[in-house]
């Protein structure tokens, strides 16, 4: 069963234009809704979530030609399976902790979906596309885990700013990578947005960047790398420096007392098999999801909001 709940006060109001909620006021809706997915999860009916999203549902109505005021709109509109990613599946949580896991998945599950479009516009549908899409996915694979490795113990931030070689589309995305007595936690959503945005921008063969930001207890020490040309390079310290320094133009903050430092060599191919050395996980970053064919709305370019301050990347 796929339920849309309108988490956020402003998709409430937006959403109630349409009579779809009654009389109910936010907080006694967001009860309500608690109550009624407890009762589903009691009687051991599995529940999808996704975000109800105002703007987005009106988009995809108006695609369908669905009136907004029904409730076939919105049965439809919680089932749609063009947003990339496994189901967000409820187990049971209060909402008040569920919601802001919620969004964090969303918004990641939006990049993916914006990601994926442009991932699958620069390979192509053909067998060669194909070809070509599962060597993109390999390489990024094979770079990702390779940056775990290179940065060791703790949880560091990496971060991505890429677009298309001719003024394409600016992605970014961003994830935190933990690594703890030599073995790399497992990935979550935010590391699949990510893997899949990098792979976009290789495939693009576009212009970008990749920082790496260490673990904040063994000081703020940040690598990079340039990708150009479907792969990626160290930055000197200087580039380095002039990265951080362009986020800083664009809102983002400056890290206080940051020491820039070159990035190390990452793969150029991937490995035939299973690396014997770095960091063991349960198994690479996930591949890129199914194409979304109707890429949820939300902002395509936000700046790099920190997992670590209250959110998943996309806060």
């Amino acid at each position: 069963m796929a339920v849309a709940l309108a988490v956020e006060a402003a998709d409430f109001a937006g959403l109630a234009r349409y009579g779809l909620f009654g009389a109910l006021r936010h907080q006694e809706y967001l009860r309500r809704s608690e109550e009624q997915l407890r009762a589903l999860h009691g009687q051991g009916v599995e529940v999808h979530l996704r975000v109800f999203e105002a703007g987005d549902f009106e988009d995809y109505c108006d695609a369908l030609g669905l009136d907004p005021r029904t409730p076939a709109a919105r049965v439809a509109y919680a089932g749609d399976p063009e947003l990339a990613g496994e189901p967000f599946v409820y187990t049971g949580e209060r909402l008040a902790d569920l919601a802001p896991v919620l969004l964090d998945d969303h918004r990641a599950r939006v990049r993916m979906s914006v990601a994926c479009a442009a991932l699958l516009d620069a390979v192509g549908d053909d067998p060669a596309g194909q070809r070509r899409l599962t060597s993109v996915m390999r390489y990024v694979t094979s770079a990702y885990l390779a940056l775990a490795e290179g940065a060791g113990e703790g949880c560091h931030l990496l971060t991505l700013r890429c677009h298309g070689p001719e003024d394409g589309e600016e992605l970014t995305s961003a994830a935190d990578v933990c690594v703890e007595a030599g073995s790399l936690r497992p990935a979550g959503r935010d590391t699949e947005a990510f893997c899949v945005t990098l792979a976009a921008g290789v495939a693009a063969g576009g212009a970008g960047a990749v920082l790496l930001h260490g673990d904040p207890e063994t000081g703020p020490v940040v690598r990079g790398w340039a990708l150009a040309g479907g792969r990626l390079r160290p930055m000197t310290v200087h580039e380095v420096f002039d990265e951080l320094a362009d986020d800083a133009e664009r809102g983002l903050p400056f890290p206080p007392g940051v020491m820039p430092r070159p990035g190390f060599p990452l793969p150029d191919v991937p490995p035939a098999g299973p690396s014997s050395s770095g960091p063991s996980s349960s198994g690479p970053p996930p591949s890129a999801p199914p194409p979304s064919g109707r890429p949820s709305s939300g902002p395509s370019r936000p700046g790099f909001p920190g997992p670590r301050k209250g959110g998943g990347p996309l806060g």
